[in-house]
């Protein structure tokens, strides 16, 4: 690319050519320079894409939905369709949380551009999980971690996500971001590579509906919430519903569980409400998706120790409040109501070096939450021959 120097004189406002020199103002000026910069961010943009091919990632396996049939794939719930949600929740269920794709590739390098809709800027969770993907490759038997990166929003970005890999053909599963509504996922692969859809190796369809821990706030990258943890520990598919802030068993989202095709259902329910609400809403919400799914377990788990309550008198009563609420209204329900269970997390041997803002645990802490819960809640799935 070839650069020529220009010199240029401004002029006040009004002012005129003179026949032999370049007289502009700073408006005009400011214009040539915005689409100057416009030029070489598509030059920029159309360079990195060179030498890949792109497939949208929902015409591959698409896997984590927990409502099939959204006009974007890469929402959770059509809101046109199901009312009620205040303009936070609206635009939780439209993120892409919880979802992953899964694909075959023999190309060397994997790249991946996006358009956004929504997306957080949080300050408690990196933006690779925010904005972010996290890919996974299989390497014997086991899903290993291979690359995590986040881009820029509102760019048309080729982001690389690995390069230099060997030729030989490998099976991915790329987590979408926790916390962004994306329009648009085209992965990319070499000119010349296969890229094709793999068949998932998970099993059933296990819903979870839960708050800010289950969406995933303060992970570093979007494999790391406990759900995905317990995915790839166990192979059981999660369906994931987690809307941070916003779990207190609303009835409709207890509408969108009852549609939900389930061989199994597990809450993270009392993190969000506090105990008044808990004591109005439990029964009416187990009752309302029992309706739909008289026959599958309804696991529910009690909140975790928040250590924002270790020196703060008020947060300490407020979070034993509510756990004690939970505890006796869930003894009651476990007796009044088939298949409904009620096991307690925690966030392993590190819980209270684990905390990130005194609320959300970090990695660390997630990892523990998916292993304290993996035998109870095998153990209760196998009751219903869900292995």
């Amino acid at each position: 690319m070839v650069y020529s120097a220009i010199m240029i004189k401004f002029a006040p406002r009004g002012a005129r050519t003179d026949g032999t020199r370049i007289s502009i103002t700073r408006k005009t000026m400011k214009r040539i320079l915005f689409f100057a910069a416009l030029f070489l961010c598509i030059s920029a943009a159309a360079q990195n894409s060179k030498g890949f091919t792109f497939t949208e990632a929902s015409d591959l396996n698409l896997i984590g939905k927990i409502l099939d049939g959204t006009p974007n794939p890469y929402h959770r719930v059509d809101t046109c369709k199901y009312k009620g949600f205040t303009k936070g929740e609206n635009e939780q269920v439209r993120c892409s949380a919880g979802l992953a794709v899964l694909f075959r590739t023999d190309s060397p390098a994997i790249s991946v551009k996006s358009e956004y809709g929504y997306y957080n800027m949080g300050t408690n969770t990196m933006g690779i999980a925010l904005r972010g993907y996290d890919l996974y490759i299989k390497k014997d038997g086991q899903w290993i971690y291979a690359a995590s990166k986040a881009g820029n929003p509102g760019k048309d970005e080729n982001l690389v996500l690995i390069s230099g890999m060997d030729g030989s053909m490998k099976e991915c599963m790329l987590y979408l971001p926790i916390y962004s509504e994306m329009y648009s996922v085209k992965i990319g692969v070499k000119e010349g590579s296969v890229i094709e859809s793999l068949e998932s190796p998970f099993r059933h369809r296990i819903a979870i509906f839960g708050s800010s821990f289950t969406q995933g706030i303060s992970i570093s990258r979007p494999g790391m919430s406990y759900p995905m943890q317990f995915m790839r520990h166990t192979g059981l598919q999660i369906l994931s519903l987690g809307c941070s802030g916003n779990c207190k068993l609303q009835p409709y989202f207890a509408d969108v569980l009852a549609d939900c095709k389930a061989d199994a259902m597990i809450f993270d329910s009392f993190s969000n409400p506090d105990a008044r609400m808990i004591k109005e809403r439990l029964f009416p919400f187990i009752e309302k998706i029992r309706e739909s799914h008289p026959d599958i377990p309804l696991i529910f788990m009690q909140t975790i120790y928040r250590e924002s309550r270790n020196f703060s008198l008020a947060s300490d009563k407020s979070e034993q409040a509510k756990m004690d609420m939970a505890a006796a209204l869930m003894k009651e329900a476990v007796k009044k109501y088939d298949n409904v269970y009620f096991i307690i997390p925690d966030t392993g041997k590190n819980a209270r070096e684990s905390s990130v803002d005194g609320t959300h645990p970090s990695d660390m802490g997630y990892m523990g939450w998916a292993e304290s819960i993996e035998k109870p809640v095998l153990r209760i799935l196998k009751k219903y021959g869900i292995r």
